[in-house]
């Protein structure tokens, strides 16, 4: 079972690992992982040996809290009489599969409902409240998440300039000398010491006091041996405020020289930066998560349904399957459907890319989020609720936002040993400088400076932000990218592989030549041809079906039938056997071929494919059937070309056909006559001597070929096997999205490794010039407070840098 889990708690990469290690000790556990920058955990475990409640309770054991991605909701409840009737509609709510609690209050004659949406509905609470005999009526949604984190946000900027009020004071106190300001006699130094210290005490005190989540969260993970990096900020910051106030002690006792041993300013300066960072961090944060907000905001929150031959308005929830939906000009679609009257265009350019309004008429499909631009239009919902098209986008970006790539492998594994490396290091460091014959003050000042600069957040935070920016910008290009994984590979690609039909081609083709022989007649073959594949879901079968209509012919009904897959057909049709197929066919039932042996290499050299067709063991003529090439073909063979990345079709056509097909759109390699189930191994030889190869394509017999692949890539009107079966999805069935995908994932890794190589380069050279490396050789000491500026915009700066993905646009 999978299961996506918000955590809460959370302030660096160490606690993110923590979670992980907690998680993955159960058993049962397959896969556990935590994007640090989402506070999400994404979690595949056998529920048949560990429960949910397991997983809950192994992650509070070490020190954070797992909170189901649940939504609340308000309802009125019509029909209640007492507070037996509240009894009744919580315990037949609390029954849903999904819910997590759910509250009545009688006398506001409200429910109060916690649920998972991923697993019910509104309808399913509607059904349940209707059940126990009760209506329900007039939802609210709260978004308990959203609101909660800009509550955080709001926390931590207050948090912020209330430890700013007291620190710029107290570092005027303490610095003021070194830009020639005097201080007031009351608290000079050299003559009222007791004072000077029992200021910067009184200054510091509150900003301690205010930070007070840094020393509770730090030293319980360090209790709990799962260090962080507010323990770092815990120790370094408590380290110079207890020994401040040792100072005070001793200056109040007579020890006046201590009064250069103070190191208020700088507990207090680490604390007010460090949450400095924390805040600007949690903006950054948020808006890397722009292209799921984006995607949220397209659906309206309601829609106008025909109900009892009156159009009524009803919250977007309540909408169900075969509801008639009425749409006018300028409105949005509130969920997935078939239009059955009206014609309009519509803009789908938000969920697909595609910047031109598709023109829809009855029996067209629309989908939920995109924008009615002229007509009037009533359409039956096919899919609401979680399974709309735009919910599923929503779910692939989030998952793809969520999951870990191969490159964050070896920041986690750093990450994960960070911290107690870190302390060891600041302590070893502090001992050797007091063994080699420095004060308690210099020895102090490496400890704390080595503690509050390192900081593995910049490494955790390099992989995720990136990530989540990268295939939030695919997105809203119509370039579903379903993983870290794939988003990581995909600039790997060496090689593509493209399916033919309905791929490179519109997959509509149309019959374009019939020749027959002496004994046939064009329109006998046509309509036997015709009635052998009335009941056909094959391309080529349906253009045979379509032009005998188009001519007004009545089909015959067939007696047996029998599809040879990759070959063709074989019925049995007035007491005449007939073979309808490729050329494998014919030379399999030994049918001469040699009377129309010219025709066939004609029509294949011209790119049509030829279906021949014998009647009791006869040949009786050829059907040729064209596809047409989608006109973004070329281009985007073109540009793969360019970029050193080989091309190749692969199809079940004969030869000659492939080919000519292939010469139209660049493509020289063409693995053709292929059978479906073949596809796959035909990936296989490809992939041989460490090639990475792509495979395109639409349909079920692409699936298999698709899962081989390094990368699946599928055709957004493609079957939703393939979908499923591949990594990533092109919404707009363009085929330049293929070197779009490729383009992302290379500016998308030079990103990470950007990222990674900042975050690695200031801990590596932040961490030596704490530890006093400079000052060997006559050169300064970090001061603890440049230290904590540093490492608070060391996780800044990572995350401005993903920003800059946002430019990304693709190159045609």
């Amino acid at each position: 079972m999978k299961k996506s889990l918000n955590i809460e708690g959370m302030t660096c990469t160490a606690c993110a690992k923590a979670v992980e290690r907690a998680t993955r000790r159960l058993d049962g556990v397959k896969e556990s992982n935590v994007n640090f920058a989402t506070e999400r955990l994404n979690i595949n475990y056998d529920d048949s040996k560990v429960s949910l409640e397991d997983i809950k309770k192994s992650i509070e054991k070490s020190g954070y809290k797992a909170i189901e991605n649940t939504i609340t909701k308000n309802f009125n409840i019509e029909g209640m009489t007492c507070t037996a009737c509240s009894k009744a509609v919580e315990r037949a709510t609390r029954k849903l599969d999904g819910v997590k609690n759910s509250n009545v209050n009688f006398a506001s004659e409200k429910l109060t409902i916690t649920f998972d949406p991923t697993r019910i509905n509104n309808s399913d609470i509607k059904k349940s409240v209707e059940k126990a005999g009760y209506k329900l009526l007039e939802e609210e949604l709260v978004d308990v998440r959203k609101e909660k984190k800009e509550k955080e946000r709001k926390i931590i900027l207050t948090r912020f300039i209330v430890s700013a009020i007291f620190t710029v004071p107290l570092l005027i106190i303490t610095m003021g000398h070194m830009a020639g300001l005097k201080l007031p006699i009351l608290i000079d130094p050299a003559i009222n010491p007791e004072n000077f210290a029992l200021i910067q005490l009184i200054l510091t005190t509150p900003v301690v006091v205010i930070g007070y989540k840094f020393f509770t969260v730090g030293f319980r993970t360090l209790f709990k041996k799962e260090p962080n990096m507010d323990t770092l900020v815990a120790l370094g910051s408590s380290a110079a405020f207890l020994y401040g106030i040792f100072s005070v002690y001793k200056i109040f006792n007579g020890e006046v020289g201590y009064v250069k041993n103070l190191y208020f300013e700088s507990a207090a300066v680490i604390l007010t930066l460090i949450t400095l960072g924390k805040y600007l961090e949690t903006v950054t944060k948020g808006k890397t998560s722009e292209a799921i907000k984006k995607l949220m905001g397209l659906t309206p929150k309601t829609a106008k349904i025909i109900k009892n031959g009156k159009e009524v308005e009803i919250s977007i929830d309540e909408v169900e399957k075969e509801d008639i939906i009425v749409v006018k000009p300028g409105e949005k679609l509130p969920v997935d459907g078939e239009i059955i009257e009206g014609i309009t265009s519509i803009d789908e350019s938000m969920l697909t890319g595609e910047s031109i309004p598709v023109e829809k008429n009855i029996g067209s499909p629309v989908i939920g989020g995109s924008l009615n631009k002229n007509g009037f239009i009533k359409y039956k919902a096919t899919k609401v609720g979680k399974d709309t098209a735009l919910s599923q986008i929503i779910k692939l970006v989030e998952e793809a936002q969520g999951s870990k790539a191969p490159i964050a492998k070896l920041a986690d594994i750093i990450s994960g040993y960070f911290v107690p490396i870190v302390m060891t290091l600041a302590v070893v460091a502090s001992l050797a400088w007091k063994i080699s014959g420095e004060s308690n003050i210099f020895s102090l000042t490496i400890l704390i400076a080595v503690l509050v600069i390192a900081c593995p957040c910049a490494l955790g935070l390099a992989t995720p932000t990136a990530i989540m920016v990268g295939t939030g910008k695919g997105a809203e290009y119509g370039v579903l990218i379903k993983s870290g994984v794939a988003l990581e590979n995909t600039h790997r690609l060496d090689g593509v592989v493209f399916d033919k039909t309905g791929t490179i081609t519109e997959g509509k083709p149309k019959v374009t030549d019939i020749i027959t022989v002496e004994k046939s007649s064009e329109s006998e073959i046509l309509k036997f041809a015709a009635s052998c594949e009335k009941g056909s879901e094959h391309p080529l079968g349906e253009a045979i079906v379509k032009e005998a209509h188009n001519r007004n012919m009545d089909l015959y009904n067939i007696g047996e039938f029998k599809a040879i897959p990759g070959h063709g057909i074989s019925a049995k049709l007035n007491d005449k056997n007939i073979l309808l197929g490729n050329k494998k066919l014919m030379k399999e039932n030994n049918i001469d071929l040699k009377t129309i042996e010219k025709d066939s290499i004609r029509l294949a050299k011209e790119g049509k494919t030829p279906m021949y067709i014998s009647i009791n063991s006869e040949i009786a003529g050829i059907i040729a059937v064209a596809d047409t090439i989608k006109e973004s073909s070329k281009s985007a063979i073109n540009r793969l070309k360019n970029m050193g990345i080989e091309v190749f079709m692969i199809t079940g056509d004969n030869k000659s056909t492939a080919e000519a097909i292939g010469k139209q759109v660049g493509i020289d390699k063409v693995l053709a006559e292929v059978l479906p189930e073949d596809k796959k191994k035909e990936v296989e030889k490809l992939q041989k001597n460490g090639r990475k190869i792509a495979m395109v394509g639409d349909g079920i017999n692409d699936a298999p070929a698709l899962a081989q692949a390094d990368i699946g890539m599928a055709i957004g009107s493609g079957t939703d096997v393939a979908i499923e079966s591949a990594d990533i999805v092109l919404m707009k069935n363009d085929l330049n999205d293929v070197a779009t995908a490729v383009l992302l994932s290379k500016k998308t890794i030079k990103n990470i490794k950007e990222n990674l190589f900042w975050a690695f380069g200031y801990n590596t050279i932040g961490i030596p010039i704490a530890m006093g490396i400079l000052h060997i050789f006559g050169g300064p000491l970090l001061n603890p407070m440049i230290a904590a500026l540093a490492m608070s915009f060391s996780s800044v700066s990572v995350l401005l840098n993903a920003l800059r993905l946002k430019t990304f646009k693709p190159s045609y």
